[in-house]
């Protein structure tokens, strides 16, 4: 017993490994050969040597860099001032995301069991300008950072604009206080859209770690498409998922409602699921034979109702379309028919026989219990949400708010009860109400940070 304890005890390697997963994730990375490598660069400036991390162009090495980091490690002097008693388990804090996120890190590290931010989206409409504080003076950046004056002084200029590096230097530092604070089981949805998706995720890469990607969601919340000049109508955004853990992270099933359960409305063959479409008879002006001569022709059926266009002793029961013993046409012709006979039930109804086509889901038609990474449900639209608003408030206050049905199914997905979910963009609200609405069936408990509902 003693040797078998012996030989599973981990090396000193291994635990080191698991040291750096745990804690350090982006300073590993895996080669061709499956080896891993660590970063030392990355790890410094985890530790505050900024000296080795590159700034030329943008992705994971982008202008601001050292900046950025500076600001996730740099000391906060801020405290919360509660603005009333209130016994709620929820907190709503006012103020600038970055320093909530460095002050929640003294109670909350690794407490935080989902986080979901719809941060902003660096689009040419969208008035967002990196407004992160710089109060040190120049000479102490230049010496924390290394930087010339003429460096400095771009930088900052480049703050001011809507660039890639701008929108990454101001999201690094609340994604790593983010990631410091979420439980080792925790998961990461962040909404975006194309402006900044590539980048977001490459910066997610070196934070969370490569290996911890759950999932990229396409969204579709726009049913009728933008009015992009461009010519292809865009319908759908992206929620980027990352765990602290992979390993430890287990999804659930959504919800659904027995009387909500459409999927019990399906039956299934060896092609799929399908359910009763209609009559291939044909209806309406067109339906005339003289209209569609070609498309008037019998069918022939066996006794246990298979069918053929050939006549034989075994399917010798002759079908013609009529109605009301008018001739009318098939919705199907010969080939097609031939070659699809597995896509029709055939329905003896009095003396007449019905051919009905087996109607096939489409994108979004057939329900499940997981999340897919394509997610169509009309009320995941910006409309929606925007109705939701109008109700509460009596006019539209957002234009652009995220359904709340839709965070509501990654509650239900990332989360049991008892756990704690953060948002610190705040904006119209929405996970507070998605989880308010999740606690009416006894689920979560709610900490938001940032922003100003």
């Amino acid at each position: 017993m003693q040797n078998k304890e012996i030989n599973q005890e981990k090396s000193v390697n291994e635990k080191n490994v698991e040291v750096f997963n745990r804690y350090f994730p982006g300073c590993l990375s895996m080669e061709n050969d499956n080896q891993l490598t660590l970063n030392a660069g990355r790890l410094k400036a985890l530790l505050g040597d900024f000296s080795e991390i590159k700034e030329e162009g943008y992705g994971l090495d982008f202008v601001g860099k050292k900046i950025a980091l500076n600001q996730a490690f740099k000391k906060n002097h801020k405290i919360l001032k509660p603005l009333n008693e209130s016994t709620s388990k929820h907190i709503l804090i006012k103020g600038d995301n970055l320093d909530a996120l460095k002050i929640l890190k003294q109670s909350y590290s690794e407490k935080i069991k989902m986080i979901y931010i719809d941060p902003p989206y660096n689009t040419k409409n969208e008035n967002f300008i990196y407004g992160d504080d710089f109060s040190q003076s120049n000479e102490e950046v230049l010496k924390t950072l290394d930087y010339s004056k003429e460096k400095l002084d771009y930088i900052k200029n480049l703050f001011g604009l809507k660039s890639h590096s701008g929108w990454l230097s101001f999201m690094y530092p609340r994604l790593l206080l983010a990631r410091d604070l979420l439980k080792q089981d925790g998961v990461i949805f962040i909404s975006i859209d194309d402006n900044e998706c590539a980048q977001l995720k490459l910066l997610c890469d070196e934070i969370f770690g490569e290996g911890n990607f759950c999932s990229l969601l396409s969204v579709v919340d726009n049913l009728k498409g933008n009015n992009n000049t461009d010519g292809i109508v865009n319908t759908h955004e992206y929620c980027l998922i990352y765990a602290k853990n992979k390993d430890l992270h287990i999804f659930k099933d959504m919800l659904v409602d027995e009387n909500e359960d459409e999927l019990m409305k399906w039956n299934i063959d060896e092609y799929g699921y399908w359910k009763e479409g209609r009559n291939i008879k044909g209806t309406g002006e067109n339906a005339p034979r003289e209209k569609r001569p070609s498309m008037f022709y019998p069918i022939y059926l066996s006794d246990d109702l298979e069918i053929s266009l050939e006549k034989s002793n075994k399917y010798h029961i002759e079908v013609l379309p009529l109605t009301n013993g008018k001739e009318v046409c098939w919705n199907w012709g010969k080939d097609f028919l031939q070659a699809n006979k597995h896509e029709l039930i055939v329905k003896k109804v009095g003396d007449n026989y019905n051919f009905i086509k087996k109607q096939r889901p489409l994108l979004g038609d057939l329900p499940s219990k997981k999340m897919k990474t394509t997610c169509y449900k009309p009320k995941y639209s910006t409309s929606v949400s925007s109705a939701t608003l109008k109700q509460l408030f009596g006019e539209p206050i957002f234009n652009y708010s995220k359904s709340i049905y839709f965070i509501y199914d990654l509650i239900q997905i990332a989360t049991n009860e008892g756990d704690i979910i953060l948002d610190f963009f705040a904006g119209s609200g929405t996970t507070a109400h998605a989880v308010l609405e999740s606690n009416k069936s006894d689920y979560q408990k709610l900490s938001e940070g940032g922003g100003v509902i």
